[in-house]
C-alpha cells in the first residue's frame, strides 16, 4: 500500500488542489499497474482504494470509523491501538496508523483547520471536525503512550424531544412541561457526567424556543445544533496562537454577547471562572438562558457553580448563593445506566435561600420498576409543583 501511495503523490501536480474523481482515478491507475506484477483479489482492491484515498484525502483509518453512523466515540491510544464505541460496547480495532508519525500528520490536519495549534510546549488542545465532532488530543510529553486522541461523534441529524420520548430518555409529560418553561423564559441548567447527554440534550431544549427571538451561543468548541432559529449568533472561543493572537475565553464572548442584544444566551458548558459572568447575565434580563455542566446530582451542581464562581472573584459564599438562586430557575440531572441507556433522572426547581443554603424542590424523578431485555424500565414520578410560576403566567401558559 505504501508503494502504492508513494506512485499516487508522484502523479500528483501539487501546485494545484484536486477534484476527489481525479484522484480516485490516479489511485485506480496505480492499483492497476500494481496487479500486473503481483496477484491483488477484486475484494482486496476496493479496500487499498478506500484506504489510500483517506490517508491522502481524508483522516487515514480513522475516517471508516467516523463514516459510521452508530459509533459514538472514538479512543486513539497511540499509533497502534484504536478503539470505538457502539451502542454503549467498546471494541478494539483490528486497523492502525502505519506510523506515530502519520497520526501526527492527522491530529495537526484536525486541529489546524480551526485555529487551534497543538505541540510539546501545547500538548493539549480542544478542537471539531467539520461535521462537528469534538476533538481532544493530548500530546507527548504528557502522553506517556503516544499521542492521545478522543473524538466525540454527535448524529448528523439533531436529535429532537420526540425522538427522546420514543427512546425513553424522557417522558411525555416531562416534555410538554419543560416546552412551556422554555417558551416561558425559565433559566435552565442541564447537568450530568461524561457521556450523559447533555449537549444533546440542550439541543433538543432549544427547539421550544421562539423562533422570533435572538440567540447567541457561546462555546469552546462548536458542537451546538441549534435548528429554526433565524437570528441565530455562534461563538467560539480561541486559544492564543503561536503568530501573535491573543486569547478570546468564553468569559470575553459572556460579555460581548451582552452588548449585541440577545433574547437568550446559551452556553455550552460551564466549566470555570465564566460561571460568574453567566449567572450575572441570568440576573440581568436574559430570560430563557441554558447552559451544561459536569456533576453528579443537581445538589453537587449547585455546590460545583460556588466553587467555579470562586475560581473567579472572591465573593462571600452568602453572595454567590443568592447569585446562583437568583439566576437558576430549573436544574435536569442527566445520567448514564447500567444498560448504557441515557435518561432525564431528576428536574428540580431551584428555590429561595433558607439560612444560608439553597432550596432545591423536586418536581420529577425517575424510579427504577425493573430490566426487561436487559433495558432498564421505570417511570418519571411527579414529586411537587413548581413554585415560581411567575414566568408561566406573564407567557400566557
Amino acid at each position: 500500500m505504501e508503494q502504492i501511495k508513494k506512485n499516487v503523490l508522484e502523479q500528483l501536480d501539487m501546485t494545484r488542489e484536486h477534484e476527489e474523481e481525479e484522484l480516485l482515478a490516479v489511485i485506480d491507475e496505480e492499483i492497476c499497474r500494481e496487479a500486473k506484477r503481483r496477484v491483488i483479489p477484486l475484494s482486496w482492491r476496493k479496500e487499498l482504494r478506500i484506504q489510500i484515498f483517506h490517508s491522502l484525502r481524508k483522516l487515514d483509518v480513522l475516517q471508516e470509523l467516523l463514516d459510521e453512523d452508530d459509533i459514538t466515540e472514538i479512543m486513539v491510544n497511540g499509533a497502534d491501538r484504536i478503539f470505538y464505541e457502539r451502542k454503549g460496547e467498546i471494541t478494539e480495532w483490528k486497523k492502525h496508523f502505519s506510523s506515530r508519525e502519520k497520526l501526527e500528520d492527522i491530529i495537526q490536519q484536525m486541529v489546524g483547520k480551526h485555529n487551534r495549534m497543538v505541540n510539546e510546549a501545547e500538548p493539549i488542545a480542544d478542537t471539531r471536525l467539520a461535521d462537528g465532532s469534538r476533538v481532544n488530543v493530548v500530546l507527548p510529553p504528557v502522553a506517556l503512550e503516544g499521542p492521545i486522541v478522543s473524538i466525540r461523534k454527535f448524529p448528523k441529524e439533531p436529535i429532537l424531544m420526540d425522538q427522546m420520548v420514543e427512546t425513553g430518555t424522557i417522558s411525555e409529560e416531562c416534555r410538554e412541561f419543560l416546552e412551556k418553561l422554555v417558551k416561558a423564559g425559565y433559566n435552565i441548567f442541564i447537568s450530568g457526567g461524561t457521556g450523559s447527554g447533555k449537549t444533546t440534550f440542550l439541543n433538543a431544549l432549544s427547539e421550544f424556543i421562539p423562533k422570533s427571538e435572538r440567540v447567541i451561543t457561546i462555546e469552546d468548541s462548536a458542537e451546538l445544533q441549534i435548528q429554526g432559529i433565524k437570528n441565530l449568533v455562534r461563538l467560539e472561543s480561541r486559544t492564543a496562537g503561536a503568530e501573535g493572537t491573543l486569547a478570546i475565553t468564553t468569559r470575553d464572548l459572556i460579555r460581548a454577547a451582552l452588548r449585541m442584544r440577545p433574547d437568550r444566551i446559551i452556553v455550552g458548558e460551564i466549566r470555570g471562572a465564566e460561571c460568574l459572568d453567566m449567572l450575572q447575565a441570568m440576573n440581568t434580563g436574559h430570560d430563557g438562558s441554558l447552559s451544561t455542566g459536569h456533576a453528579n446530582s443537581c445538589q453537587d451542581m449547585l455546590s460545583r457553580m460556588e466553587t467555579m464562581v470562586l475560581m473567579g472573584m472572591e465573593l462571600p459564599l452568602l453572595a454567590i448563593r443568592s447569585q446562583i438562586a437568583a439566576g437558576v430557575d430549573i436544574l435536569v440531572h442527566l445520567g448514564r445506566l447500567r444498560d448504557r441507556s441515557r435518561r432525564v433522572l431528576s428536574i428540580v426547581e431551584v428555590d429561595q435561600i433558607v439560612q444560608g443554603e439553597i432550596q432545591l424542590n423536586p418536581l420529577y424523578e425517575f424510579a427504577e420498576m425493573g430490566e426487561q431485555n436487559g433495558r432498564i424500565i421505570g417511570n418519571w414520578i411527579k414529586k411537587g409543583e413548581l413554585i415560581h410560576q411567575g414566568k408561566l403566567y406573564m407567557a400566557g401558559l
